[in-house]
């Protein structure tokens, strides 16, 4: 009996035509869009999403450029969409250089540099550059062009470039795609840039390979997590979009100070000067903690006025907590950050904007003497309850607007402000009597710290 279905089996499958690989895929196509349309409803014969502009004749010569992103109930599309991100992603992590692949290309530019040595320094030309190339193998063939060693050649009498500055190239090259790469795991959207929580899950998940950051309390995670990103934030994205591109994250410094962590020997000098070193996490965080006296986690209008020097004036605070987000009335530690940036980076556009904001009290995005007087009439009334004599607010207006040059002699917009370089200066004298005070005795905190021209007269020379 067993052997009768056997034959029979056989006989049916020998009966059958046989069909290539390509009508089988096609099958399993036709199968795979009626399951599909049956799902979501539409006719098996008509796309999902298309219209009958699509049958215009443009499209047989005019490629689809534009693919709208899956909506969240379709959750196929959005797997499909992942899967072929990640498989993509891959792929071009395999083209990248891994370190035995540097190391040889390393041996190769020494064993084919180009005599005589520059110093201690090895030179190659481009006749031996060309060769290391052919040697190298198909993934160093990007690096290995005319272009690259134009731009590294320098005042060599032999048109030579140093295989080390060469090397350096390759390996930052390397690093740039491999982090560009590593951002992109987290781009949700998969549009080339990272919101807030995707950025934030990326630094979290950094945190463990950095070993200046072994010493932080897990429960200390999530406000480093968010003192870091806000730096991201507030200087990549001043309009609030709520979104960074992932090309201005590369392009920045912001990305090399934070993997500067990884190095074990990093000097207490260089931590303190890295926002986002684990003594300088603490330290704001530290003055955020301080500042809260009441202990309820956010900081009232009183609680900030002691912040620096505790000399920023009322009506600074007032527009601070007029622009910012509150909750309350209270300042919650992420717009604090925004606030610190601000105040601690005086000189950069970004905070700039920021401060220019709550200057500009009747949002006609200029100053005007109306609003330098509103500012400065404070610090004349800090100086009367600190026993000083208030200066002419005449006298320094016009000291302002001769420091400035604004386009227009009777407004003072952002740009002026930046174009100046002296942001820093007309926002002290406006907003912090501490500032204003250093400012007005600007010549006599020189003269007390006198430079000793009789020491460095003639330094190096006989007199």
């Amino acid at each position: 009996m067993w052997m009768d279905w056997k034959k029979a089996l056989k006989a049916h499958v020998a009966g059958k035509p046989t069909r290539s690989e390509e009508e089988k895929r096609a099958e399993e196509t036709q199968l795979f869009t009626e399951l599909y349309c049956q799902w979501k409803g539409v006719q098996p014969n008509r796309q999902v999403g298309a219209n009958s502009s699509q049958q215009h004749e443009s499209f047989k010569s005019i490629p689809k450029f534009y693919f709208k992103l899956p909506a969240e109930d379709e959750v196929l599309q959005q797997k499909l969409r992942e899967e072929s991100r990640a498989v993509f992603l891959q792929r071009r992590s395999r083209q990248l250089l891994d370190n035995d692949e540097l190391q040889s290309l390393w041996f190769l530019l020494d064993k084919h540099h180009t005599p005589p040595l520059m110093g201690d320094e090895k030179m190659i030309n481009y006749e031996d550059f060309l060769k290391v190339s052919q040697e190298a193998g198909p993934k160093c063939k990007t690096y290995f062009t005319a272009t690259v060693f134009a731009k590294l050649l320098q005042k060599d009498p032999y048109g030579r470039i140093s295989i080390m500055q060469f090397f350096n190239y390759v390996m930052r090259k390397v690093w740039l795609h491999q982090t560009r790469i590593g951002l992109s795991l987290y781009d949700v959207a998969g549009q080339g840039y990272l919101k807030e929580a995707d950025l934030e899950n990326y630094i979290l998940e950094l945190i463990p390979t950095l070993p200046q950051l072994d010493g932080l309390e897990k429960s200390f995670y999530s406000f480093y997590v968010c003192t870091a990103v806000r730096k991201f934030f507030f200087f990549l994205d001043p309009l609030r979009t709520g979104r960074i591109k992932i090309q201005d994250i590369l392009a920045c410094s912001f990305l090399d100070d934070l993997l500067e962590l990884r190095d074990e020997d990093l000097s207490k000098e260089m931590q303190e000067s890295n926002w986002f070193s684990a003594p300088s996490a603490l330290r704001v965080y530290g003055q955020y903690l301080n500042l809260d006296k009441d202990h309820n986690g956010m900081l009232s209008k009183e609680e900030l006025s002691r912040y620096g020097t505790g000399t920023l004036t009322p009506v600074f605070l007032n527009r601070v907590f007029q622009e910012c987000l509150t909750y309350d009335g209270e300042m919650d530690y992420k717009t604090y950050l925004d606030f610190v940036l601000a105040m601690e980076n005086r000189k950069e556009p970004q905070a700039l904007q920021y401060i220019f904001r709550l200057l500009d009290i009747q949002n006609r995005n200029y100053l005007n003497i109306f609003a330098l007087n509103t500012f400065f009439r404070a610090i004349q009334e800090q100086m009367k309850i600190h026993g000083q004599e208030p200066v002419s607010f005449e006298d320094v207006k016009d000291e302002i607007f001769d420091m400035v040059k604004p386009a227009d002699p009777l407004k003072i917009t952002l740009q002026d402000l930046i174009n100046s370089s002296q942001g820093e200066t007309v926002t002290n004298i406006l907003i912090d009597l501490n500032g204003f005070w250093t400012y007005e005795n600007r010549e006599v905190l020189v003269q007390e710290n006198p430079v000793d021209d009789l020491e460095n007269f003639g330094e190096g020379e006989e007199v």
